[in-house]
């Protein structure tokens, strides 16, 4: 057992000072491993920390709500041109229709997104999302208020000019004074500011504080039926409970298709979208994503691994003379053998680590560069080292074979590069 820990130890040895000795010839041995172990870290850094960050965004929408709207979610571009040019906007008429007949809903609400401006004072904002929303969505979306309230159904009714803001618009036009009955201007027009949201942060770079909320009612008196290529009315519906999630999803179709009178060999001209739907989506996006980067990943790998393999075939050759003097005094193939495969190994798991610390330093980069938050599993790591290690290994089998089938006799005739002392020369292959 201590010979084995002693052979081990003196390969690791050999493989650090060749390592040691070229460091250029090393250093681009191993770039391959390296820029692969790099960027393999780097993507599963990226794909888990975007899907945890997805992961809550998603859970925000809730598991027991779903949204009938203009277009379905779709990733094929000939349905999109179709369902463009057949789907209608959704109006108040189709939100007040599901909201009187479907029955196995808690709540039915409705908003619609209108890009304006704002301005308070000599502060402006150029862009910022208009949202006309039904009361109930208070139940529905998921921000919370912070100061003042929401709307009420009297404002919703009155078509009253109120809105609840988010706070990249407090913070703007009322930084330093209590924002609740001051005025803003949207688009021209007066609102009372009547309450402000919980800071919600961004989401992908987006801030989701950059919005005003007024009733739907106020919005279709001011803007009327705006820009006819808008989705129109966006309908949420939130079922009783999770378990009827898909029946009270079946029952909207049926209710739509009906209020619209669709044949029913024709197809829907509305989508129905869940959380799940978004999540679907979400995992082909990240599947292509780390698929596209496992053939990346896979190339340099190998081109790291036949750089190894001709390294190590050159040390064969440099080393035809040390290998004739171990097997002279003992030395089995096998002996051989494992040396090399262990030495190739070696150089393989030097190139991983410092993948690995490569990995360390690009994360926040790319947290900075893509605007989403990275999380280095230590799957990643064990991964990449293993991986590593295991092209080394392959990679080495062909040179180590070479190294311990030659004949001793002619490799003592060698001239090796290394006609030094023997005194100087490591022996760890010999017998004991």
């Amino acid at each position: 057992m201590r010979g084995r820990r002693f052979f081990f130890r003196e390969s690791a040895v050999i493989a650090l000072e060749t390592l040691r000795a070229h460091k250029l010839r090393s250093f681009l041995t191993l770039l391959g491993i390296i820029l692969a172990v790099a960027t393999l870290i780097v993507v599963i850094s990226v794909v888990e920390g975007a899907n945890a960050y997805f992961a809550e965004r998603i859970a925000n929408l809730g598991t027991n709500v779903f949204y009938v709207q203009r277009y379905p979610i779709t990733t094929n571009l000939k349905d999109w041109m179709e369902v463009r040019k057949r789907n209608p906007k959704m109006t108040l008429a189709d939100y007040d229709f599901l909201r009187e007949h479907l029955t196995l809903a808690d709540l039915v609400g409705a908003r619609e997104f209108q890009g304006t401006g704002a301005r308070a004072g000599a502060e402006s904002i150029l862009q910022l999302s208009l949202r006309g929303v039904t009361p109930n969505m208070a139940d529905i979306s998921p921000e919370k208020v912070a100061l003042g309230r929401y709307l009420t159904e009297t404002e919703y009714r009155t078509r009253a000019q109120v809105a609840f803001v988010g706070t990249d618009l407090t913070d703007r036009f009322f930084p330093y004074t209590d924002p609740v009955g001051k005025t803003v201007f949207l688009n021209g027009h007066p609102f009372e500011i009547i309450g402000v949201a919980e800071k919600m942060g961004t989401a992908f770079g987006q801030s989701q504080d950059n919005f005003a909320y007024i009733p739907l009612t106020t919005l279709h008196k001011l803007w009327g039926r705006g820009d006819p290529d808008w989705s129109g009315v966006r309908v949420a519906v939130k079922a009783s409970n999770p378990m009827v999630m898909e029946q009270a999803k079946e029952q909207a179709r049926a209710l739509m298709r009906a209020h619209r009178g669709l044949k029913p060999d024709a197809p829907d001209n509305f989508g129905v979208v869940a959380s799940e739907s978004i999540q679907a989506i979400w995992d082909n996006l990240m599947g292509g994503i780390f698929m596209g980067a496992t053939l990346i990943v896979s190339v340099f790998l190998v081109v790291g691994g036949i750089v190894i393999m001709n390294i190590m075939l050159a040390s064969v050759t440099e080393r035809t003379r040390e290998i004739g003097i171990r097997k002279s005094l003992g030395a089995r193939r096998r002996d051989i053998l494992t040396q090399f495969l262990v030495e190739s190994a070696i150089l393989a798991a030097v190139g991983g680590l410092i993948g690995v610390g490569l990995a360390l330093g690009l994360n926040p980069v790319v947290e900075l560069l893509v605007e989403l938050p990275t999380r280095m599993p230590l799957k990643a790591v064990l991964l990449g080292m293993s991986l590593a290690t295991s092209v080394g290994l392959f990679f080495g089998v062909y040179p180590a074979h070479k190294a311990s089938r030659l004949d001793p006799i002619v490799a003592l005739r060698a001239e090796g590069e290394d006609d030094k002392p023997l005194g100087e020369t490591r022996f760890p292959l010999a017998a004991r």
